[in-house]
């Protein structure tokens, strides 16, 4: 997913001599293509995050383009206040492209871990954030943040996933995408849950049960009116995130669906805000959590069980 990233914005920046990739002393191997072809639009800042995103805002200020790539607890922690201040109080057209969403960088431990960044990010102002879930989109991205005219927030994840049809589901930032139509529960994912729950549609599809799947790929600005729509068609929404469970896509839609009002089952599946002692690839950190597919298929159907049940009690009564 980085690789297809920079490699479409490698191919831009060829054609316009303002656009900038910064880096803080990363990506020695797959910005290797841009540093060659494009190597008066490229900085390496050494370690020193808060200082690129400084630089950039003062590119920006001068016309230029800027990209500030960084691993998410560096950049949306370590330079948390330049973000803040320099980049958004000003409202400026810096890109923050921000790899190892969630647990990435499982093997690296708790300091590479990106679990609370869209929290962070969301309290920011005018800062928009979107979280692409495959490699197609991750390059549709690329695209449409050239031109972008709000501070952005890129969040990556786990590279090598692929659309089924390899076709770029992502038509704008701020729209969300519907996957799959459904009507017995609807599915609210972002970034690298969508391809899991994709997963678990169709686990759910072969017990009978259609679940709308919606990729809520841009968490700001954040698309309330999808939200609202499976209000009115589900009796039960569920959302899923690899991010604690604090602040982040399901506290978006908690907050909207808390003013609708919407009378039905709401439930968030994300990490929890105390971690366990445990190190691991992202695939075993994904199943010790809950964010497996088999794992989501489970606590969906127990919930479906408990929705059955409890009608069922009604009707008796």
């Amino acid at each position: 997913m980085r690789q297809a990233f920079y490699d479409r914005l490698e191919q831009i920046a060829r054609s316009d001599k303002n656009l900038y990739i910064l880096t803080a002393n990363l990506g020695f191997r797959f910005l290797d293509r841009i540093r060659s072809t494009c190597s008066e639009q490229f900085l390496d800042v050494g370690v020193a995050e808060a200082n690129m995103i400084s630089l950039a805002a003062g590119m920006s200020t001068c016309g230029k383009n800027v990209y500030c790539y960084s691993i998410i607890p560096f950049l949306t922690m370590r330079a948390y206040e330049q973000v803040r201040v320099d980049v958004c109080y000003h409202g400026l057209k810096v890109k923050l492209v921000g790899m190892g969403a969630g647990f990435t960088y499982g093997l690296e431990g708790f300091t590479h871990f990106g679990i609370e960044d869209l929290a962070l990010m969301r309290a920011l102002p005018e800062l928009h954030i979107v979280a692409p879930d495959t490699v197609e989109n991750a390059v549709k991205v690329a695209e449409l943040s050239y031109s972008h005219p709000f501070p952005l927030y890129i969040r990556l994840g786990r590279a090598g996933v692929h659309s089924p049809d390899a076709q770029p589901s992502i038509r704008r930032i701020g729209e969300a995408s519907v996957v799959r139509e459904g009507r017995h529960l609807a599915i609210i994912a972002t970034g690298n849950m969508v391809p899991v729950c994709d997963v678990v549609a169709g686990q759910l599809a072969r017990d009978g049960i259609a679940a709308t799947l919606v990729n809520m790929h841009t968490i700001r600005p954040f698309d309330s009116e999808m939200v609202r729509r499976c209000a009115a068609e589900h009796p039960i929404i569920v959302t899923a995130e690899e991010h604690s469970i604090t602040g982040g896509l399901g506290s978006a839609v908690a907050e909207v669906l808390a003013e609708a009002p919407y009378t039905g089952r709401f439930a968030r599946i994300g990490i929890p805000e105390k971690l366990d002692t445990v190190i691991g690839h992202a695939d075993y950190l994904w199943d010790h959590y809950g964010l497996s597919a088999q794992k989501i298929y489970s606590r969906l159907m127990k919930m479906l069980k408990q929705e059955s049940e409890g009608a069922a009690h009604v009707l008796q009564s």
